[in-house]
């Protein structure tokens, strides 16, 4: 079910909310959490699919805050609020609500937001695109408990993560950093399996690759040893290499959705290590809500 509201305030969206819920027979209390979701029209549709998908995972209430910027001076004075309310099917295990901000209104997204939360269940902020600088004290990033960003979408990867360094607080997360988490599952289980000395590493990728550089981060962090970025055709993060008086420990994925893992003594066996969808990482990220004190290290290591 969708459900238009044009010129609307938050008042008349909640109504709307259950009215529509009683319409289809949709209950609130299996919800875990508010997500909300910052972005623009461009990229909108991308965003809410792929939170319904991660919904099917933590049912929530997702609410998606676009900025519509005005082209003319009439446009831009004029302060509006429409709405598009989705139930059921159309909103995966939860609900959804587009929030379309005109004008002023646009500057107090936090006031549209606030009487719309869930009540006494976590917030969860995420930035597809256009990240504040300091996420933790934008007045939609105060609201939550975890608040996310991508460095993939900025066009300086790189600079990013040493913004994110300088302004971070407990709570914040980047899905570059996300992204690594079969990585380092598959890493730490090899030297569970062959327990060396490392002594040296290095990390293949494509250039400006935001991953590979907190790879590589969290390397010097945890190893305390000298680590080797390498440039690659990629796509993204391709191998990674840790050096050790046996030998070298290798995991390779060129292409596909399946790498080599080769340990010194031991035949190379085939692993699998897919490229995830958005969808795939949110749903990780929403399946704790403490400080990530891991990614903290390797975001401030060498800063």
């Amino acid at each position: 079910m969708k459900i238009d509201l044009t010129d609307t305030n938050s008042s008349k969206i909640n109504k709307t909310i259950l009215e529509a819920r009683r319409a289809v027979g949709t209950p609130a209390v299996g919800m875990v959490l508010t997500l909300v979701v910052v972005t623009d029209e461009e990229n909108a549709y991308d965003a809410v699919k792929a939170a319904n998908e991660a919904s099917r995972e933590h049912p929530s209430r997702t609410l998606v805050v676009i900025k519509r910027h005005a082209r003319s001076p009439r446009a831009r004075s004029e302060t509006r609020l429409d709405a598009e309310v989705r139930v059921g099917t159309d909103a995966g295990a939860g609900e959804t609500v587009l929030l379309r901000l005109h004008g002023e209104v646009a500057r107090r997204a936090d006031s549209v937001v606030l009487p719309l939360l869930l009540p006494d269940a976590p917030v969860v902020v995420w930035w597809p695109v256009d990240a504040p600088d300091v996420p933790s004290k934008d007045p939609l990033g105060s609201l939550a408990q975890r608040r996310i960003t991508d460095a993939y979408a900025v066009e300086d990867p790189i600079g990013a993560l040493a913004v994110r360094a300088a302004s971070y607080a407990p709570g914040d997360t980047d899905l570059a950093w996300t992204r690594l988490t079969p990585w380092r599952s598959l890493l730490a289980a090899a030297l569970d399996q062959a327990p060396m000395t490392v002594t040296s590493a290095a990390v293949e990728s494509e250039a400006e690759n935001p991953s590979a550089e907190l790879l590589a981060r969290w390397f010097g962090d945890r190893l305390d040893v000298p680590v080797e970025r390498v440039v690659t055709d990629g796509p993204v993060v391709t191998a990674v290499r840790m050096g050790t008086p046996d030998g070298e420990i290798r995991i390779d994925r060129p292409e596909g959705p399946v790498a080599r893992l080769a340990i010194p003594g031991q035949p190379s066996r085939v692993m699998a290590l897919k490229v995830r969808t958005t969808a795939e990482l949110i749903a990780e990220e929403l399946r704790r809500l403490d400080p990530d004190e891991a990614y903290a290290a390797a975001l401030r290591y060498g800063q």
